[in-house]
């Protein structure tokens, strides 16, 4: 009797501005066995960002109370705002057979990869210091010697991570993640353990 296919974890992360949401919204245009995990957010929405599509905006409260009802995978404070990733959710779609993608913070993707050993941790880093600056400025981001301290921490955690992909040219970096995905989803891998 043939076992069912578990879903793969697949936990996306780099600085802030490295370019993470573009490749994994492209990636999941095309992709048809790939859904995407919406984390709570307590933060306020952004220009054209969508509730329950972007993230799921809620209150510190209501946040707090999901944090003692164990509801999360990880969470983090994250520049003064909670961020995290529900857990049923991703226990489900693994279960289901789907792979799912996270789009998170490196400090939260090390500890999912604690709990989740299975976990596939992909490090998106940003083509230059002055690239990121020029990006953050962009997106109209607050802070940004705050986020470029943030910035030094989060690639000194680069070793940590399986697959690490440099976005100085987009079109590149999505040929190596559609490669890494491939790669992954090839290798054979345990159950999900989250």
């Amino acid at each position: 009797m043939n076992k069912k296919r578990q879903g793969q974890l697949f936990v996306v992360s780099g600085p802030s501005g490295a370019g993470k949401t573009s490749l994994i919204e492209k990636f999941l245009k095309k992709d048809k066995v790939s859904t995407f995990s919406i984390s709570y957010t307590t933060r306020q929405k952004r220009g054209n960002e969508i509730d329950g599509k972007d993230y799921y905006f809620i209150d510190t409260e209501t946040f707090q109370k999901m944090i003692e009802e164990g509801q999360f995978l990880e969470w983090e404070n994250v520049h003064g705002y909670l961020y995290g990733t529900p857990l049923k959710g991703v226990r489900e779609t693994l279960k289901n057979g789907t792979d799912i993608i996270l789009d998170i913070d490196v400090k939260g993707a090390l500890n999912v990869k604690k709990k989740c050993s299975e976990a596939c941790l992909v490090f998106v880093e940003p083509p230059s210091k002055e690239e990121l600056i020029k990006r953050l400025s962009l997106r109209g981001e607050k802070e940004i010697a705050l986020r470029m301290q943030k910035v030094k921490e989060e690639l000194e955690k680069k070793p940590e991570f399986e697959y690490i992909i440099k976005n100085d040219d987009f079109d590149e970096a999505y040929r190596s993640f559609l490669d890494t995905i491939k790669i992954v989803r090839e290798k054979p891998h345990g159950e999900n353990n989250c």
